[in-house]
């Protein structure tokens, strides 16, 4: 494995000099990128020659291009020279497979950008979405095809995704599939594809076991490792790191306090646990703030759509757990607030890469509880940040205003003054026919299912008197089938006659005689109704299973 490490400045060098296809190089100018970055700059001619690559770079750097440019380069859509003869035309010629959806969906829409003079069809596979629309995308034809695991895998289970023809493949973010589990279904998907193909690996951190699988399944790859020239450090020098030892109580008070900073534009608060990110997103709402959030618990509509708002401006504040760490790319994002601290040093990096990218400057500010200081002590020891022992922080402090360029006499809540954002319901919540929406779909009528079961418990009490009245007159042929008894219970006996005809076992002339239909439970009705003629039998706790057989040998019939 050839290993590639040095720092490239690319300031007069563009896409074009590489050799891309024009109209690559003018849809990517239209989109103002016209210079490549380090990492892309180092990638293009390795990637454009068709060999094989471990791409490491900071996050925020733009890995996304240094593989979308030269994947998009190698296919080829309908109509361009070539096509005809492609042994496969619609199958798909490049296959990217991601972690995350929110990673797909970001990666899908940097490939469109920068195909967006061309006829590539790219279609995006991950779940949470219904099957039809992939399958019909897959049916009509693609070149390139971006989408998690899981969902690869059961289309191709299904015969609807064919990657006999996928000349080149990409693993973005290969550290995180490897963390999620995700490495048997990568393996079942790169045996699906030609053996004599291009394999592209991306991440931002490159751990033993992902440069283990690529000597399994990449031929001589080329490590390249691209820094900054004056950026020698594991964080971006871009990112301010501000870390306070903060007490649980009062983060959401110094949380509000952040959000009102001077300057202060788009901004990620970052969770560990689902119910953490929904209550925090519901307290800054009811504090005045325009937040949205993303975590598990959501459908892939209101995912989509709380990100949507975000990137619309709708919403200023996005509150997610780390599903959103990686595949969150939004250019104006100047504050990431760790809201819980993060598990490791890679998760930390990923978090606060959501900030200071493609050479803007961003804050990140981190909470330490006090039971997480040996976590701390790990993340900082393993990227060299110099903070060993967090400064204790309050939502009155005077250093947390100095700091963060905080007004003074700022509080917890946004003033009306400053509430102009439009919110997260304005933003469309589209149907996406999801599949395993939590909450399961409202009933037909509107109503639950408790209130179904009631409306029908007081129908057949309202049934009940109209039983009583039916005349005797209405019974049912003697040739038609006997309905099937009720089982309704008394509480009361009968006297006299009454009870002795209703503890005497059924006999087979009994049995023979016609049974009135609405009437046949007239008698059970009457008996619960008239308790107030009658004294109550105190109720038997045991229970006989009949009586003795009537003379003539006749069984008796219980109800």
């Amino acid at each position: 494995m050839t290993s590639t490490s040095s720092s490239v400045q690319a300031a007069d060098v563009t896409f074009d000099d590489f050799g891309v296809r024009p109209e690559i190089v003018q849809a990517l100018a239209d989109a103002g990128i016209t210079t490549p970055f380090p990492i892309q700059a180092m990638t293009l001619p390795v990637a454009m020659a068709g060999h094989d690559i471990i791409g490491q770079a900071k996050t925020g750097t733009g890995k996304t291009l240094g593989f979308g440019v030269p994947l998009l380069h190698r296919v080829v859509g309908p109509g361009e020279e070539g096509y005809d003869q492609l042994p496969d035309p619609g199958k798909p010629q490049a296959l990217v497979i991601v972690p995350t959806r929110e990673l797909a969906v970001q990666v899908a829409n940097d490939l469109t950008a920068a195909s967006a003079k061309r006829p590539v069809r790219i279609v995006q596979l991950y779940g949470g979405r219904a099957y039809e629309p992939q399958v019909a995308a897959l049916t009509k034809g693609v070149e390139v095809v971006v989408g998690t695991p899981g969902r690869m895998i059961d289309l191709l289970n299904q015969g609807h995704l064919n990657l006999t023809r996928a000349q080149c493949v990409v693993l973005d973010e290969a550290d995180e599939m490897l963390d999620l589990g995700f490495l048997p279904d990568v393996e079942k998907l790169l045996s699906r594809t030609p053996a004599a193909r291009q394999t592209m690996l991306f991440s931002a951190t490159m751990p033993g076991a992902v440069v283990s699988m690529a000597r399994r399944y990449m031929t001589q790859p080329t490590h390249i490792r691209a820094n900054d020239p004056d950026d020698g450090g594991q964080t971006v020098k871009n990112i301010k790191q501000v870390v306070y030892r903060a007490h649980a109580l009062d983060k959401v008070e110094v949380l509000a306090r952040i959000l009102q900073a001077q300057g202060r534009g788009l901004s990620i608060v970052f969770a560990r646990t689902k119910r953490t990110a929904a209550k925090v997103a519901d307290e800054l709402t009811e504090r005045g703030f325009a937040a949205g959030a993303i975590h598990g618990d959501l459908g892939q509509g209101a995912r989509e759509q709380a990100l949507r708002a975000f990137r619309n401006g709708k919403v200023d504040v996005l509150v997610a757990t780390d599903v959103a760490a990686r595949g969150i790319d939004v250019d104006d994002v100047t504050h990431v607030i760790n809201y819980q601290c993060p598990e490791d040093e890679k998760t930390y990096l990923h978090r606060t890469g959501r900030t200071g990218r493609a050479g803007n400057k961003g804050t990140a500010v981190t909470f330490v509880d006090w039971d997480d200081m040996p976590r701390w002590g790990l993340i900082n020891k393993a990227l060299g940040l110099d903070i060993p022992e967090p400064v204790e922080t309050y939502s009155t402090s005077p250093h947390l205003f100095t700091d963060l360029d905080i007004p003074e006499g700022t509080k917890g809540r946004l003033p009306k003054s400053a509430q102009t954002r439009a919110g997260l319901g304005a933003e469309t919540l589209e149907d996406l026919g999801e599949t395993g929406k939590r909450g399961g779909a409202p009933k037909r009528d509107g109503g639950s299912r408790d209130s179904s079961r009631g409306s029908a418990r007081s129908s057949s009490r309202e049934a009940a008197p109209a039983r009583e009245a039916a005349p005797a007159a209405e019974a049912a042929p003697a040739g038609e089938a006997r309905r099937p008894r009720t089982r309704q219970r008394t509480r009361s006996s009968q006297t006299g006659s009454q009870s002795a005809e209703a503890a005497a076992p059924r006999t087979a002339d009994s049995a023979s005689a016609p049974t009135t239909g609405p009437s046949s439970n007239t008698t059970a009705v009457k008996a619960e109704n008239d308790g107030a003629e009658r004294p109550r039998r105190q109720r038997s706790r045991r229970r006989s299973r009949g009586d003795a057989p009537a003379a003539g040998g006749d069984t008796p019939v219980t109800a």
